[in-house]
């Protein structure tokens, strides 16, 4: 695959460009984004479908614009995916053609249910689950995918989307609760249709209109993190919110908190998304920011891995290693230093007593400890605290990227950043919790550094934590001995260093 791929996605309501760079073979980040509200169906379903002049030219001068930024990147590979607009419009496989002779870039029309499997290899490789139901909202379609431990069971695709139920119900000339209950009632039947598996407790949020619902909830609520990937909301505490929503007049959206970008499309956007959720018996919705385009993106990537990321590969965490992180490169290691924290975490149950629950954080963080030295060696802990906030983008819950992010921050004398504690302490640990963790990871850090591959185990017995190695642990000891502890214990360190004098010059 290409080093540097750009992915087209051509929508009813807006067309979107990205460009992703691989950083090696399950490692990649976005280094561009685009978006332009094209409209490309605008008119089209009261004219039997035809796309119009208007849609048309808004799409031609995007698409050329687009390709302008593909080569200014010097883009190897482009791939461009058109949806339900072109796929219903009985003259779209004429604008292809058009498009194609005008401008040189193919363009492939998807059908509803490869648009829903795209969504779903992107929600199944990229955020923090293995079951649920994905729904993307489109301008002209809703399409459904069904997840089952972790394997796409089912798609599905529904002729329900926002411009087309607000050309058919809400430009009228009715009133809001007539639009409301003739649209609804639209709707259902499409619902219907739906075969009756598709039910679940997990609602996963795709495309415009899911995002918009989950950015005006994270305002609502306060939610300590700007990061809408992975947001989480429990549907029954905000029904009122999305219920209100279909029901406002266009000057009154803004109580909402939702962006005015939104409002021509919102509320029937949100009629829709309130009844799928309903039909479904969804409790939970968590939110994604990848879809289609990153769904065409891993198609390729993973042709070769049944799409599906191996175990164990999270593809944020790969790319901050390979772009941040270059001197860290013999496996075994690294290996040594998540085996050394592990063996001090069990080791100090007898006082954590958590069931080392947070385990996989914790080592995710000691992964990306350097990473903060390539930008400078020194405060590189508050380097590796902002890379993380701002790179660990997939596969990780909202409290699991804190978590990962300030254990990297705290590196140092001192085991608490009060600051940031507080700013974020609904999503992290209780305070005892996060200060044995952080003891752990500072200590494993110390000793991995000084300790030159030795072979190091712990013992704990009588609030005493007893670390002997068969190597000379004297560059740590200093640094231990002014370390923060959790409570209060004592430390002894059994190395070389310690041997007889006699012993050590071979008397």
């Amino acid at each position: 695959m290409a080093k540097r791929t750009a992915i087209i996605d051509i929508g009813s309501n807006s067309a979107r460009l990205v460009i992703f760079e691989k950083t090696s073979r399950y490692g990649f980040h976005l280094i561009c984004e685009q978006k332009s509200k094209v409209r490309i169906g605008e008119g089209a379903y009261e004219k039997k479908g035809y796309l119009q002049p208007i849609g048309i030219t808004r799409a031609f001068l995007t698409l050329k614009s687009f390709l302008h930024t593909i080569n200014k990147y010097q883009v190897r590979k482009t791939l461009c995916v058109a949806t339900s607009a072109l796929r219903d419009a009985p003259n779209g496989k004429e604008f292809v053609q058009w498009i194609q002779k005008e401008l040189g870039l193919a363009i492939r029309i998807i059908d509803g249910q490869k648009e829903a499997k795209y969504g779903a290899i992107a929600a199944n490789n990229l955020l923090p689950v293995t079951e649920g139901i994905t729904i993307d909202i489109g301008g002209g379609s809703s399409d459904m995918a069904l997840l089952k431990k972790g394997h796409i069971t089912d798609t599905y695709s529904l002729n329900l989307g926002t411009v087309r139920l607000k050309e058919l119900f809400f430009d009228k000339g009715m009133s809001i609760e007539q639009s409301n209950e003739k649209a609804k009632a639209y709707i259902q039947n499409e619902l219907n249709k739906l075969p009756g598996h598709f039910k679940h407790s997990l609602a996963i949020g795709i495309g415009g209109t899911a995002r918009t619902l989950s950015k005006g909830i994270m305002k609502l609520s306060k939610h300590p993190l700007d990061k809408l990937h992975a947001f989480t909301y429990d549907v029954e505490t905000y029904k009122p919110y999305l219920s209100d929503i279909p029901l406002s007049s266009a000057k009154n959206l803004k109580r909402f908190g939702l962006k005015k970008n939104r409002y021509d499309t919102i509320r029937e956007g949100t009629l829709i998304f309130n009844e799928i959720l309903t039909y479904i018996g969804a409790k939970t919705v968590i939110s994604s920011s990848v879809g289609v385009r990153e769904g065409v993106f891993l198609e390729q990537l993973l042709r070769d891995d049944s799409l599906k990321l191996p175990k164990n590969i999270n593809p944020s965490v790969t790319s901050i290693l390979d772009r941040f992180n270059p001197l860290e490169t013999i496996e075994k290691r690294k290996k040594s230093k998540l085996k050394m924290a592990s063996k001090l975490y069990a080791v100090l149950q007898t006082e954590i007593k958590d069931a080392k629950q947070y385990e996989s954080e914790l080592l995710w963080a000691l992964k990306l400890s350097s990473i903060g030295n390539i930008l400078n060696i020194y405060r590189s802990h508050q380097h590796a605290f902002y890379i993380a906030m701002q790179e660990l983008n997939y596969g990780f819950t909202h409290e699991e990227m804190l978590l990962i992010s300030l254990l990297l921050r705290m590196h140092g004398k001192e085991l608490l950043h009060k600051p940031l504690f507080q700013s974020f302490e609904p999503l992290l640990p209780e305070k005892q919790s996060l200060l044995c963790l952080s003891f752990i990871y500072t200590l494993t850090v110390f000793l991995y550094e000084a300790s030159n591959s030795a072979n190091i185990t712990f013992t704990y017995r009588n609030k005493t934590l007893l670390i002997r190695s068969d190597k000379p642990l004297y560059l740590a000891k200093e640094k231990i001995k002014a370390l923060e502890k959790p409570i209060s214990f004592a430390i002894i360190i059994e190395d070389e260093s310690t041997l007889p004098k006699n012993k050590i010059l071979g008397i």
